[in-house]
C-alpha cells in the first residue's frame, strides 16, 4: 500500500492508495486543518491508527522548497524530514518532494474530464508544460518534455518579484510595500493575496466597503466572502478586486509559461481556480496571459486548462511513489 500526502498552509491531506493493473485506487483519505497538528509525524500517526496496513512506499508533497530530503514549509510552521518520516514509517525511504511537482506528476494520470479547457491552443501540442496555482501561497512547477514523457521539476517561482503592469498595478505595489519589506506575485495571486488587493482598493478610496460586508468579514474568512460576492455580483469593490485578481493570476501564468517555453500546455491547479471557473472563462484573463507583446502569438498558441479533480496531488504523490522506489 501506498502512502500519499499533500501538505498545504491550509489542509494537509493524506491517503493510502493501491496501484493496481487499470492504474491508482485512492483507498482510504482523511484531511486534516495543518494548523491544528503539531507537525506531519502527528498527522500520519493518527491518519495510521485509523488506517492500520502493511506500506511499501510513501511520497509526500509540500508547499516549500525540498533541498536533501528536508523542507521548511513556507505557510505553516512545520519541519519535515524525509529520513526522520521513514523511520517513523518502518520504510527504506520516503519521497519528499514539492506540492507542485506532486500535482505535476498527478496530472498525467487524469482523464479529460477532470479540466476545464479556458484555451484550446495549437491542436495536438507538445513541448514542455507548465502548472500554476492559487491558494493559501502561489506555486509553480515545470514538466520539461523529454521526447517521451513530461519529466516535472520544481521551482519556487511564486516567489519572485510582482512586476506591475499599469498605474493602478503600481498604485497595488506602493500600496504592499508599506506592508511587506519585499512584494513577490504570491503576495497578490493566492488567498491572502486577494485580501491584500480588495484593501488596497478600500484604502485608497478607490471604492467603498459596505457596512454589510465589512461585518460579514469580520466574522468568516475574508477570501471567500470576497470571491463568493463577487461571482454572485453582490459588491462592486468584491467584483473590482476579483478582476484584479484575475488579471494578475493571468499574466504570471504566461510569465510562467515564457520561461519554460510551455508549448506543451499551461495548467492551473489549487483550490481557487475550481471556484472561480467561470470568472476565468471571461475575457480577462487570457487577455492578461497573452499580452506579452512580440510573444503574443507564442501564447495564443499555448492550451490552457483548469483542474478540477482536488485529489490530483495526491495520485501525484501516489505516482511519485512508485518510480521513486521502481
Amino acid at each position: 500500500m501506498i502512502l500519499a500526502g499533500d501538505i498545504g498552509g491550509t489542509n494537509t491531506r493524506l491517503a493510502l492508495v493501491e496501484a493496481t493493473d487499470d492504474g491508482l485506487r485512492i483507498a482510504a483519505e482523511k484531511t486534516f486543518p495543518s494548523r491544528e497538528r503539531a507537525s506531519l509525524e502527528t498527522a500520519l500517526a493518527e491518519f495510521l491508527e485509523l488506517h492500520p496496513c502493511e506500506l511499501t512506499s510513501c511520497t509526500i508533497g509540500i508547499a516549500g522548497p525540498v533541498r536533501n530530503g528536508r523542507c521548511e514549509a513556507t505557510n505553516l510552521p512545520w519541519v519535515v524530514d524525509a529520513g526522520t518520516v521513514a523511520r517513523r514509517l518502518g520504510l527504506k525511504r520516503v519521497g519528499l518532494i514539492n506540492d507542485l511537482e506532486a500535482n505535476a506528476y498527478g496530472i498525467a494520470v487524469l482523464q479529460r474530464k477532470d479540466f476545464v479547457v479556458l484555451n484550446q491552443g495549437t491542436r495536438k501540442a507538445t513541448g514542455n508544460m507548465a502548472i500554476i496555482s492559487a491558494g493559501t501561497g502561489l506555486g509553480e512547477a515545470g514538466m520539461y518534455w523529454d521526447g517521451s514523457i513530461h519529466r516535472p521539476f520544481a521551482t519556487e517561482g511564486g516567489h519572485t518579484d510582482f512586476a506591475p503592469r499599469n498605474h493602478l498595478e503600481m498604485e497595488l505595489l506602493e500600496y504592499c510595500m508599506r506592508l511587506y519589506r519585499r512584494v513577490s506575485y504570491e503576495r497578490l495571486v493566492s488567498g491572502p493575496g486577494l485580501v491584500n488587493i480588495y484593501q488596497f482598493l478600500r484604502d485608497s478610496g478607490k471604492a467603498e466597503e459596505p457596512s454589510w460586508l465589512a461585518e460579514q468579514m469580520r466574522h468568516d474568512d475574508p477570501a471567500p466572502v470576497i470571491s463568493g460576492c463577487a461571482l454572485e455580483g453582490r459588491s462592486p469593490i468584491c467584483i473590482q478586486a476579483l478582476e484584479i485578481f484575475v488579471s494578475l493570476y493571468g499574466a504570471e501564468a504566461g510569465n510562467l509559461a515564457l520561461k519554460v517555453l510551455a508549448t506543451g500546455g499551461v495548467v492551473l491547479g489549487g483550490g481557487i481556480a475550481p471556484k472561480i471557473i467561470s470568472k476565468l472563462k471571461e475575457p480577462e484573463f487570457l487577455n492578461a496571459f497573452t499580452a506579452k507583446g512580440r510573444m503574443r502569438p507564442l501564447l495564443q498558441d499555448i492550451p490552457v486548462r483548469v483542474i478540477m479533480n482536488p485529489k490530483t496531488a495526491l495520485l501525484g504523490a501516489a505516482r511519485h511513489a512508485v518510480r521513486f522506489n521502481a
